[in-house]
């Protein structure tokens, strides 16, 4: 089943004491890219946010936006007593040295908005891996959308490409039809302009000479091996967007190798008729190249 890298996903909670959204967007990527949007200090939990959508994507730019919200109760602040004893003693040490008279009573104030002093709530990393397992339960949840929308887009691209598929068979048949007379008219041609040129003269064709530049043209022209490589192209093709999982390195791959084999019939085949074929499958490959970029 095919995964489309594009997805969208959202989830949230909400309490009395915190309100919490989680926004997921990813976007094609070679490789898997994971960011996490968020203020202090959720950003400190983005490796906890990639390993659990490492376990759903494997390939694509996934953005998280993290908004938190937190109704704080009076009982939730604290003084932090070792950091506040820690300046007071740092700042007496720098007046006794320089000859200041201590004034430390009138420094409270100010010393109580110093880092650390009193803490935001919620703001140690104790206090963020006891609340990951909410945090996850609603990564899990946007992530379930996520999977939902890129499974949607993976199976109308699939219906595409499947479509786009059949019209190339359809175009390779006309080519393996054409194929076999190409070698006849250019025999034909060649007896005829010969004809033409020594329609004057009495000299005769020598017959082996013509059946040796036939020949040349036959083994240079011959697209045979084109053909049933390409057919086979298309029935892997066909298999690889039934896989369960999602195959979008085998699609790409395997796009480069039509693409391959298309070229080479067109430099080959010395036929009109052939080239047209050649041109809409080349175009058609493109719209199929288009849609595997953007699948996992």
């Amino acid at each position: 089943m095919l995964l489309s890298m594009t997805g969208y996903g959202e989830a949230h909670y909400q309490s009395d004491a915190l309100t919490l959204g989680i926004e997921l967007r990813s976007v094609n990527n070679r490789y898997l890219k994971i960011t996490l949007r968020a203020t202090e200090p959720y950003h400190l939990l983005e490796p906890e946010f990639e390993k659990v959508i490492r376990q759903s994507v494997r390939r694509g730019t996934v953005q998280v936006h993290l908004r938190c919200e937190r109704q704080y109760a009076a009982q939730d602040y604290r003084v932090n007593a070792t950091a506040l004893r820690s300046y007071l003693t740092q700042l007496r040490g720098v007046c006794s040295e320089m000859g200041l008279r201590d004034t430390s009573d009138t420094w409270l104030g100010p010393m109580l908005a110093l880092p650390g002093v009193v803490p935001e709530p919620g703001a140690t990393p104790h206090a963020l891996e006891d609340e990951w397992p909410l945090f996850q339960k609603v990564l899990e949840e946007a992530l379930r959308k996520l999977q939902t929308m890129r499974q949607e887009e993976g199976r109308a691209m699939a219906q595409e490409m499947l479509a786009h598929r059949d019209f190339i068979a359809a175009q390779l048949a006309e080519i393996r039809r054409r194929a076999p007379g190409v070698v006849d008219a250019y025999r034909d041609r060649l007896h005829e302009r010969i004809r033409k040129l020594l329609g004057e003269l009495d000299v005769k064709i020598d017959r082996s000479e013509l059946i040796k530049e036939v020949s040349i043209f036959a083994e240079r022209s011959d697209i045979a091996e084109e053909v049933v490589r390409l057919s086979s192209h298309l029935d892997q093709f066909q298999e690889f967007l039934k896989e369960p999982e999602s195959a979008g390195r085998k699609l790409e791959f395997l796009t480069q190798e039509m693409f391959r084999e298309t070229n080479t019939i067109g430099s080959k085949a010395s036929d009109v008729e052939i080239s047209r074929h050649v041109v809409e499958i080349k175009g058609t490959l493109e719209k199929i190249r288009e849609l595997v970029q953007n699948v996992e």
